[in-house]
């Protein structure tokens, strides 16, 4: 390294004409730059510099290696402005981690994005289970709920409001719950876990207590789409974001379960490796997505 740095020092000499005007340049003594020459001199046999007290002129083999020096100079600088370019305009390739009910959510939030900044690329990698974010090369990953302790760097996009639903036929043949204890009992879908057991925890009116149900789930899966799918054909009771349950409201395919009652709501985050030097491809992402998840219905 120090052979690049007095490779530098020489190419400064060369376009500045002057060790005096190169050291001012440098922000460094006479002495010490001319002591750099002499240095690379010295360790490569072969004199660079003629000097003389008025000025400096270049040996045959000195040309030759200020144009190696220059073009090093050169690609440096370029590099330099690469990663300018990456941390102050978005481009390059964004890997982005979801699940596979986030997936329907990528192109209304960063459409716009990539209609902006056309050298960005994007690659979506959709997976409901949890990817390594250093392994796959994430950039940036949307999680869900309580995340584990990690030295990733996460931020919330949004808070989701939770609510049960149930089909209007599962109503018609079970009946419809009225208390928090008819919720017992009663065939649940829920997301895959250790011993397929959920905690519920609900708030309900000004005169009724908190209530935590501990439920089993009959039917589980590691995919919430798939849950709401199967909960709208009848099979059972889920525990669904009201974000992702709007259309099968509105169309009647869901109907909430003790609307009086509240859910513990669910936290979306912004997962990134790292916080520092970030890129700007990664910020703006995340700032689309946030404003995207602040519009949606159901979101507190």
């Amino acid at each position: 390294m120090d052979s690049l740095r007095r490779m530098a020092v020489f190419a400064c000499v060369v376009e500045q004409r002057s060790m005096c005007a190169a050291a001012r340049a440098l922000a460094m003594s006479t002495s010490a730059v001319s002591q750099q020459v002499r240095r690379l001199e010295r360790d490569s046999g072969v004199t660079l510099l003629h000097r003389s007290t008025r000025k400096l002129t270049l040996t045959a083999a000195g040309e030759r290696f200020y144009e190696e020096c220059a073009a090093m100079m050169a690609a440096a600088r370029r590099a330099q402005q690469q990663l300018a370019q990456s941390r102050d305009a978005p481009s390059g390739e964004l890997r982005l981690s979801a699940p596979v009910g986030f997936a329907r959510h990528v192109a209304p939030a960063l459409g716009g994005v990539m209609v902006a900044h056309p050298a960005m690329n994007l690659k979506l990698l959709v997976d409901d289970a949890h990817i390594d974010l250093i392994d796959a090369r994430i950039d940036l990953a949307v999680r869900f709920g309580r995340l584990p302790d990690s030295s990733w760097v996460a931020r919330r996009l949004a808070t989701l409001e939770l609510l049960v639903c149930a089909s209007p036929d599962w109503l018609a043949r079970h009946g419809t719950p009225r208390r928090p204890d008819d919720l017992l009992g009663q065939q649940w879908l829920g997301f895959a876990q250790e011993g397929n057991v959920l905690q519920l925890p609900l708030i309900g009116p000004p005169h009724e207590a908190a209530r935590t149900l501990r439920i089993e789930a009959r039917i589980t899966s590691n995919n919430q789409l798939s849950l709401q799918q199967m909960c709208a054909a009848g099979l059972g009771l889920a525990l669904l974001a009201r974000v992702d349950a709007t259309d099968d409201l509105a169309a009647g395919r869901l109907v909430p379960v003790l609307p009086d009652w509240r859910f513990r709501p669910l936290d979306v985050w912004a997962v990134t490796p790292q916080r520092d030097a970030e890129p700007a491809k990664v910020r703006i992402a995340v700032e689309a997505l946030h404003a995207y998840m602040s519009g949606l219905p159901g979101t507190v």
